[in-house]
């Protein structure tokens, strides 16, 4: 019999991704909640589950997670195994401007599953946070038990929060909540407005790309099928009843060596656009996975040699798919 299992966010690029494994997989009845909202083209997000669409275990439910009510209607139709919650409103400087929506979205966006995750007893529940949590962190690279009370944005303030949520339901109502630091996650499906993607399309484009600061800041850049690796170990994770984990490649790359690998794979050089470094950014990230290692047994393989031209091949192949449409 098929295991039940609720992927909010799951029209979103890592959260498609962990669609597609889990049906391909078999065993499972997956159900996503994605409000589609319109931080990117709706239409992106609708073309992410093509194929999910395609498979008799999947249902799609275009639904808010703020609105709890509806919600509640779904949990009292389906009995879930196991809750993935990849749902929020994501990134740091649009939450600069609308921290209140951040805050709705997902404090209370968050609350709203654990508690029907108390409810309805769902035993298992995964929850999506950030690297952004470790805020001004000068120790590197960033553990598990750093302290996280230094954030710099209203978004890492906001997963930070999700991450204590989950702590405290899973201490007062007995569910199983492994909380996934995500370090800034790339590969087919990537948000149009993360770098990799936007630089991709600029360069292409013959534009200018923007590079805030003088192109020294490091970032710990993990390929999403490394990524989905780690999450899926943390759906059958059940040696504890809380874990945080997190989930990078464990190197870090400056960005101007980001844009040079760029450049290589599409063939153009960049048009550098220099600008001051930005509120609320941080000048590394760098994950110490020995913890994912050791309990989940997460080991990613992608280097970032090979995973932009990865990247880029995909991005050139959807481009012109939508060119097309």
């Amino acid at each position: 019999m098929n295991k039940n299992i609720l992927v909010t966010g799951g029209a979103g690029f890592i959260g498609s991704h962990l669609v597609d494994t889990l049906l391909a997989e078999g065993g499972w009845n997956v159900t996503v909640v994605d409000d589609l909202n319109d931080l990117y083209s709706p239409e992106i997000k609708q073309s992410n589950l093509e194929s999910a669409r395609r498979n008799s275990d999947f249902e799609f439910i275009e639904l808010d997670i703020r609105n709890s009510d509806k919600l509640r209607q779904i949990f009292d139709r389906q009995n879930f195994d196991c809750i993935v919650h990849l749902a929020a409103r994501a990134g740091v400087r649009p939450s600069l401007c609308h921290p209140k929506l951040y805050v709705e979205t997902n404090i209370d966006g968050t609350l709203n599953l654990l508690e029907l995750a108390r409810d309805f007893e769902v035993k298992q529940f995964v929850f999506g946070s950030s690297s952004s949590v470790y805020g001004i962190n000068s120790k590197v690279p960033f553990a598990e038990d750093d302290r996280i009370n230094q954030p710099i944005s209203p978004y890492a303030s906001t997963k930070g929060a999700g991450e204590l949520l989950c702590h405290t339901y899973s201490h007062l109502f007995d569910i199983r909540t492994v909380c996934l630091r995500f370090f800034t996650v790339y590969g087919a499906r990537q948000r149009p407005d993360l770098a990799i993607h936007k630089f991709s399309r600029l360069i292409s484009e013959g534009m200018p790309i923007q590079i805030f600061g003088d192109g020294t800041t490091r970032r710990d850049y993990t390929y999403i099928d490394d990524i989905i690796q780690g999450v899926r170990a943390s759906i059958d994770y059940d040696s504890s009843m809380h874990e945080v984990f997190n989930l990078g490649e464990s190197e870090t790359t400056e960005l101007k060596r980001l844009v040079e690998l760029i450049e290589e794979s599409l063939g153009k050089k960049a048009i550098i656009d220099r600008q001051p470094m930005q509120p609320g950014d941080v000048p590394i990230t760098f994950a110490d996975i020995s913890k994912a290692k050791r309990l989940l047994g997460y080991s990613p393989t992608t280097k970032i040699e090979e995973g932009i031209p990865k990247f880029v091949e995909w991005f050139c192949g959807s481009e012109s798919a939508f060119a097309r449409r």
